[in-house]
């Protein structure tokens, strides 16, 4: 979690295993599209930072933060990668729909996690504001794509 202490692209880049030969599907919501296009070209530089090839690295697009879920169990389902980095952004509104979404992705995540077939990367964030997302998404906060592709890296 970023926070005033936290950088989400602080790490120890000696701790980051090499990715050559390893396939990554990131697949990004397109809802908040300038929150999370700026996280996937975050997890995309630091991918390749770490030797991955542009063609091990696969872009999926979906409408929403939600639908984050469905996208990567298909992608397991299809034996595509070696990790899912899954990138969203839900932003607080004036009604409960931001507690549905995000607990719903939360778990859904989570359950494909625990299937232990590959990693499954939870790169969402969800904020207050647009002001806090932005500050993560490769602002003063550092950026959670960078810290989600590090901690795919680490997972495979």
């Amino acid at each position: 979690m970023a926070t005033a202490l936290h950088n989400l692209s602080e790490y120890d880049a000696a701790a980051v295993p090499s990715g050559k030969g390893r396939r990554f599907v990131i697949v990004v919501a397109e809802w908040n599209a300038q929150v999370t296009n700026a996280m996937a070209e975050g997890a995309i530089k630091t991918l390749k930072q770490y030797d991955v090839d542009d063609d091990n690295i696969i872009i999926k697009h979906v409408p929403g933060t939600f639908e984050l879920t469905f996208a990567a169990a298909k992608c397991i389902r299809n034996n595509e990668c070696d990790a899912v980095i899954c990138l969203g952004c839900v932003i607080q509104g004036e009604t409960r729909h931001f507690d549905f979404i995000c607990e719903g992705v939360a778990n859904g995540l989570s359950a494909l996690n625990a299937e232990g077939k590959i990693p499954v990367i939870f790169g969402v964030l969800t904020t207050d504001n647009l002001q806090q997302a932005l500050e993560r998404s490769g602002g003063k906060l550092g950026n959670k794509g960078v810290e989600a592709a590090v901690t795919a890296l680490k997972m495979i």
